[in-house]
């Protein structure tokens, strides 16, 4: 039932908090054992319909007006995935028909996410590697009488669309001639023309039931300049006119849309009516649905908003859905590939809780990150019977999840630093951390006993004075060192720790689906408490710690290292907590 559902993609969040709380793993299937999702059905019925395996190829085609999220993800994994499953060819290709939102970063970071992910395309393409070719086509489309040139503005233009029950009406300009229509098409892009002054419309049906084909508009006027093609070009094609033939331009076989461009399909096909030549492979447009993150938004607009609002630092704010913004916070490419292969392929949208992407993050750190010890709230612990003055170095494994990752030698000292929250001076029988009077074992190093709580003068600890056991060193093979003691701490040496800039990112949104509430502005929704940041201390083997190098800080969660870095002073993401933390708080307000 479960690798159905996975499959198919039809996990809801309850499904995914079983798998999740319960520790389960989802079926993961190699490419020849699992079952095929409906768009794999599709090539493989027009496989077994006579389809050259050898004809099919696929694209990934961005608009560059924000960064990609991770929505972006699953289609990149899908049409790559495709291309590794068939031996295609998959190209990446722009869709910059848009100066006005479009920008060369936009293009350099989408490059830079793809190839982070794992991926290769064939080709890099541009729609602006077609403009000529697509303008010599709309001549032609008024040539046989499928296109006018219309005068109205956009407004009067809206305004006769109609409704989904009424026809619209037909434009004043319908019925332009030929020659006229190319005299002032011919002047839209020699720059004769003011923005807004005409637009060409394909002529189809204003009667039609699909509002999309009530006379389209395929090109407006912008004087803006082009990244790629400056000023060349004064009138550019709208998408609907330029996807389909781009996809014809480069022998597309499958285009792999989401759902929402399902009503587009008719116009997609009715303008490669239009152009097609005998021989040449027709593409096919298919539609797979849009997979949305809870606790978060992954329309651009939004997180543009976001963006320019300073409600976070950038695209790579680690709190974004944006793959910089995942690759900052510590996320594997392993780990989105893993999760967009688990949510599948459906034919309906759906809500993904983000606490699967979390269980994902931290399946693949759990195998390759190095554990550590840091400090995020420390109070200082002063072993009383400890040598004064004296350095001990403790062996401790680098990964028990990886015997080949090693061992290193850690400081210990008089004065060491433990978390705060792991002391009480009183506490019940199910609290197995440092109390008075009780004991716990320190991470690869010895059991220590709670002596005295010293106090400011407002009441707040300053130290804890313990007692240690000499004998009871872990490893050293004495019989005090195997004595049982529930609780074991991380913790650092006082006089060899670094201090470390520590940046505590939880959700970005208090809702499950900011988005989606019809009276409320998302922006309500945004969580003050999305990001703390504290000053830690780590253990002194971190300090040479480059950006983007990840570890589990034992205990407490997996962290990478943040570009912000100096040599001076490391600065540390938590990319995910060791536990569902966020969980755990829902059920208890349920």
């Amino acid at each position: 039932m479960y690798e159905w559902l996975a499959d198919k993609g039809f996990i809801s969040i309850d499904e995914q908090h079983f798998f999740y709380l319960y520790g389960l793993k989802f079926p993961y299937m190699t490419a020849d054992s699992r079952s095929l999702n409906f768009i794999e059905h599709i090539i493989e019925d027009d496989l077994a319909s006579g389809f050259p395996k050898d004809q099919l190829r696929f694209r990934f085609p961005p608009e560059p007006n924000g960064y990609l999220h991770i929505g972006h993800a699953s289609s990149i994994c899908l049409n790559f995935g495709l291309g590794l499953r068939y031996d295609a060819p998959v190209n990446l290709r722009f869709d910059d028909t848009n100066p006005a939102k479009e920008e060369a970063e936009y293009v350099d970071a989408i490059k830079r996410d793809v190839s982070w992910l794992g991926f290769e395309w064939a080709e890099e393409r541009y729609a602006s590697d077609y403009f000529q070719q697509l303008y010599d086509w709309a001549e032609d489309l008024i040539r046989q009488g499928k296109a006018y040139v219309d005068s109205q503005s956009s407004e009067e233009i809206a305004a006769q669309k109609g409704t989904p029950t009424e026809p619209g009406t037909n434009s004043p300009h319908r019925n332009r001639s030929v020659s006229e229509n190319l005299e002032l098409f011919r002047g839209m892009k020699d720059g004769k023309f003011e923005a807004g002054a005409h637009v060409l419309r394909a002529k189809i049906d204003m009667a039609s039931p699909n509002m999309l084909m009530r006379d389209p508009v395929m090109y407006r006027i912008l004087h803006r300049a082009h990244h790629r093609t400056n000023t060349d070009w004064c009138i550019y094609p709208l998408y609907d006119w330029t996807h389909g033939e781009s996809d014809y331009i480069e022998q597309v076989s499958h285009s792999l849309c989401t759902l929402e461009f399902k009503p587009h399909r008719p116009l997609y096909d009715w303008f490669l009516d239009a152009v097609t030549e005998a021989g040449k492979l027709r593409p096919k447009q298919r539609e797979f649905a849009r997979r949305n993150l809870s606790h978060t938004v992954v329309s651009k607009r939004k997180l543009l908003q976001l963006v320019e609002g300073g409600h976070v630092s950038g695209w790579d704010d680690p709190r974004m859905p944006t793959i910089s913004g995942l690759r900052r916070r510590g996320c594997t490419p392993e780990a989105i590939r893993n999760f967009a292969d688990t949510i599948g392929i459906a034919k309906r949208d759906n809500v993904v809780d983000v606490a699967l992407l979390d269980f994902h993050m931290r399946e693949h750190l759990n195998q390759i990150a190095p554990r550590v010890m840091a400090v995020l709230d420390p109070v200082k612990v002063v072993l009383t019977n400890y040598p004064e003055g004296e350095t001990e170095w403790l062996e401790t494994e680098n990964n028990p999840e990886d015997p080949g990752a090693g061992t290193r030698e850690i400081p210990f000292s008089r004065e060491l630093y433990i978390e705060r929250e792991d002391f009480r001076e009183q506490a019940n029988r199910k609290f197995f951390r440092l109390k008075l009077g009780g004991e716990v074992r320190l991470k690869s190093g010895y059991i220590i006993k709670a002596e005295q709580a010293v106090k400011d003068a407002s009441g707040t600890i300053t130290e804890i004075h313990c007692t240690y056991d000499p004998k009871s060193r872990s490893g050293s093979g004495t019989e005090e060192s195997r004595r049982k003691v529930k609780g074991t701490l991380h913790w650092v040496s006082a006089e060899h720790a670094h201090r470390a800039e520590v940046r505590l990112y939880d959700r970005l949104f208090t809702d499950a689906t900011p988005d989606q509430h019809k009276d409320r502005d998302f922006m309500e929704f945004l969580n003050p408490d999305s990001l703390e940041v504290v000053e830690a201390r780590i253990e002194p083997g971190l300090a040479g710690a480059q950006p983007g190098e990840r570890f589990q800080f034992q205990r407490l969660g997996y962290f990478c290292v943040d570009p912000d870095s100096s040599e001076d002073r490391l600065v540390f993401n938590r990319t995910v907590t060791l536990r569902d933390t966020w969980a755990k708080i829902e059920q208890k307000e349920g």
